[in-house]
C-alpha cells in the first residue's frame, strides 16, 4: 500500500473524501490515505505542505495561491468546490455592530497570516473602498479561539464559513451581520512538488475516485441526514448548503487563478511580477 496524506478542514465539504476513505475505495487501489484535520483552516495546511507533513491539500483557492506566490513548493492539480465560499462575517452577540459598514477600521480575528480569513478581510475591505492599510488583524489560530476574542473584545469579528459556524449564531454566541462570497471557486487540490515528482500516477488514481464520489454526493441517499448528524447541522440549513454548493472534477480555470492574483497583487499580498505559469499543474 502507497500512502497519500490529505490534509483538510473538519467541515462538510470534505465528507466525499472520508466516505471514499470509509469505503475502501482508495484502499482498493492499493492506496493508504491518512486523513490530517486542520481545525486551523488553510494557513496550517499551507505550512504542511511546506514542511512535507501531508502531500495533498483540499485548501481555499485565495489562500493556496497567495502562498504558492510567496515560495510554497506546491502546485494546484485540480479544483474541488466550484461554487463560491460564503464567508459568514460575525461579531460577538453583545456586540454594538450590527451591520458590515460597522467594522470599517475595526480588528479581524484571523486563524493566521495567509490563511482565508486573513486573505478574505482584506478583499472585502478592499471591495467596500475601506482603508486597507489600517486593518488590523488578532491571530485566533481557530473558531474555539475566536469566540474568545471577541466575546473579551480582544477582536472585533470574524469571518468565517456561513454553515460551519450558523451553530454558535443559533447558539446566541455570534451574531451575523453579513455575508461576503468570495468571487471565486471555494476550494483546490493542491499536491507538493516532491508528490507531484514522486507520485503523479498514485495522485491521479487518488483524483479518479474522489471525482467518482464528487460526481454523485449530492444525489446519494440520505446524504442530508448524514451530513447534519456528522456535522451537527440543521437538517434545512444542510439541504440549503447543499442547494448552492457544487464540486468540480476539473482543473481550475487560468480565469479564475488571474482573477485571484489580480486581487492578491492589488492588496499587495504577492510580488506584482509573479509568475502566473507557477500555480497549475495537470495530473
Amino acid at each position: 500500500m502507497t500512502t497519500i496524506r490529505i490534509g483538510g478542514v473538519p467541515e462538510h465539504f470534505n465528507l466525499p473524501i472520508h466516505l471514499c476513505i470509509e469505503e475502501g475505495l482508495f484502499s482498493e487501489k492499493g492506496i493508504h490515505v491518512e486523513w490530517v484535520e486542520f481545525p486551523g483552516g488553510t494557513g496550517a495546511m499551507n505550512a504542511a505542505l511546506r514542511n512535507d507533513e501531508i502531500d495533498l491539500a483540499i485548501i481555499l483557492t485565495e489562500g493556496i495561491i497567495k502562498d504558492i506566490a510567496n515560495g510554497n513548493p506546491s502546485k494546484i492539480i485540480q479544483n474541488y468546490v466550484s461554487s463560491p465560499l460564503r464567508w459568514g462575517v460575525h461579531v460577538a452577540s453583545k456586540s454594538d455592530f450590527h451591520t458590515i459598514a460597522d467594522l470599517e477600521d475595526k480588528r479581524p480575528a484571523i486563524s493566521r497570516y495567509g490563511s482565508g480569513s486573513h486573505v478574505m478581510a482584506y478583499v472585502q475591505a478592499n471591495e467596500l473602498g475601506w482603508d486597507t492599510s489600517k486593518i488590523e488583524c488578532v491571530v485566533v489560530n481557530n473558531i474555539d479561539t475566536a469566540v474568545e476574542a471577541l466575546a473579551q473584545k480582544d477582536a472585533d469579528y470574524f469571518m468565517w464559513e456561513h454553515f460551519t459556524t450558523k451553530p454558535l449564531v443559533d447558539k446566541g454566541i455570534f451574531r451575523r451581520v453579513g455575508d461576503f462570497p468570495t468571487p471565486w471557486s471555494s476550494f483546490v487540490i493542491a499536491a507538493t512538488d516532491k508528490a507531484i515528482e514522486d507520485q503523479s500516477e498514485i495522485l491521479r488514481i487518488v483524483l479518479e475516485v474522489i471525482n467518482a464520489k464528487t460526481s454523485v454526493f449530492k444525489g446519494l441517499s440520505r446524504i442530508e441526514t448524514q451530513l447534519a448528524e456528522r456535522y451537527q447541522q440543521n437538517l434545512e440549513d444542510i439541504k440549503k448548503w447543499l442547494s448552492i454548493t457544487s464540486w468540480s472534477q476539473n482543473q481550475l480555470e487560468n480565469s479564475e487563478r488571474d482573477l485571484v492574483l489580480k486581487y492578491l497583487k492589488k492588496l499587495d499580498m504577492v510580488d506584482k511580477t509573479s509568475d502566473s505559469q507557477q500555480y497549475l499543474k495537470k495530473i
